[in-house]
């Protein structure tokens, strides 16, 4: 009898109640007596919550402060005449995103679709963009459809170019806002105190992961390493950053830089928060993929010596790759929060998005319009932090963490 109720196939419930909304909700909201008490409860709450809410953001809120100063908030006090370089570079990541959603995003095509819809909408809502902005918007949303586009083509044959155009992007957007010419030229030098608002975050954000993310590696390596002044230095650099606050790293690297650096040579604010972040970053990190690196069996090392393996390969080859798809969520948890603590550097003068927001507050006509200003820049970050969440859960798919 167990035997034939284990091979019994499996029944599937009714077609409505896989398919359908009213199946899905009858089976998970109001399956029982005490279910549906519990969601009217629940709906109840959540519309009494939402009416003041919504009745503040239509017809209530001042949007007109966030609409003025929308070219403040994103881009600081870059040059107007060079603006069309930060639309280059989300023009350049849009071609890329695009691509790469093609090659390893290929079944979610609804999706994908949805998402540029979205920037298309955004692009005729008056308070998004204005004049030449909406062209711009329109365009991010065509690159990005015709990225993926090439990329559900390619295949498996443009992996290789999208991770090398990913490597090389950071470099190059520093480059084209940056500048490379002095004077006049296509691509004059923007000095960095004019760089602010969301693109500064993003800039400290992006170059705090790339660069910090190997010298982390270094630091657990190090730590884990059988030669003692190797150990000893990792740990004594590990728990010293890690005992003291970011804010402290800032100051440090703000006034103590300059003292290692060779006599007229003189590093910019924006480069010294750099480094303070990158050390900061670093250090915990390195604990982050020292777990990783723990959590892997003994029998893998000598599986990888019995087949001839040496220590750099095994590490490199066997080992590493192994840690790190164990620690993803810890790592792009990190990540996400590197990108809101990017805000301290408002404590050595750089305006970021919160810093420019407080500079736009400080106005005496915007006196009163905190909630607008907050509630705008409070969905900045949860977009960008939500996006590196479902990049994190969709990398943990492809690479069956936690099944394989």
């Amino acid at each position: 009898m167990a035997e034939e109720l284990a091979t019994r196939p499996q029944v599937l419930p009714p077609p409505t109640e896989r398919l359908t909304v009213l199946g899905w909700a009858r089976k998970h909201l109001f399956r029982t007596w005490y279910d549906t008490l519990l969601t009217i409860l629940a709906l109840a709450l959540i519309v009494a919550a939402l009416r003041g809410v919504l009745n503040w953001a239509l017809f209530q809120a001042q949007w007109e402060v966030v609409q003025i100063n929308l070219r403040l908030l994103l881009a600081g006090q870059y040059p107007a005449a060079q603006l069309w370089r930060l639309w280059l570079c989300l023009h350049l990541l849009a071609a890329i995103g695009g691509l790469s959603w093609g090659i390893w995003v290929r079944s979610r095509r609804m999706l994908s679709v949805g998402l540029v819809l979205v920037v298309v909408i955004l692009a005729f809502v008056p308070a998004a963009a204005e004049g030449a902005n909406r062209l711009h918007l329109v365009a991010l949303a065509a690159i990005a459809l015709i990225g993926a586009g090439l990329g559900r083509l390619g295949g498996k044959t443009l992996q290789r170019t999208a991770i090398g155009a990913w490597i090389l992007y950071l470099p190059l957007i520093i480059l084209i806002i940056g500048g490379i010419s002095r004077g006049e030229g296509p691509f004059p030098i923007v000095p960095t105190n004019l760089w602010g608002g969301l693109t500064l975050t993003i800039l400290l954000t992006g170059v705090g992961i790339v660069v910090s993310f190997p010298f982390g590696v270094l630091l657990a390596l190090g730590r884990r390493s059988s030669l003692p002044v190797v150990r000893g230095v990792s740990v004594v650099y590990i728990e010293v950053i890690r005992g003291v606050p970011l804010v402290t790293i800032l100051f440090m690297a703000s006034n103590m830089v300059p003292l290692f650096l060779p006599g007229g040579i003189t590093l910019d604010r924006v480069l010294r928060a750099m480094v303070g972040i990158i050390l900061f970053s670093a250090a915990y990190l390195a604990e982050n993929v020292r777990g990783g690196l723990q959590a892997i069996p003994r029998g893998q090392y000598e599986a990888a010596h019995a087949i001839g393996l040496t220590g750099w390969q095994t590490m490199g080859l066997v080992i590493l790759p192994q840690a790190l798809r164990l620690v993803i969520p810890v790592l792009v948890g990190q990540f996400i929060s590197l990108f809101k603590d990017t805000t301290l550097v408002a404590t050595i003068g750089l305006l970021d998005l919160l810093g420019i927001s407080r500079a736009i507050l400080a106005q005496p006509q915007y006196i009163g319009s905190q909630r607008e200003v907050l509630v705008f820049i409070t969905c900045i970050y949860w977009i960008f932090s939500y996006l590196m969440s479902s990049v994190s859960q969709r990398l943990e798919v492809a690479l069956g963490t936690g099944r394989r």
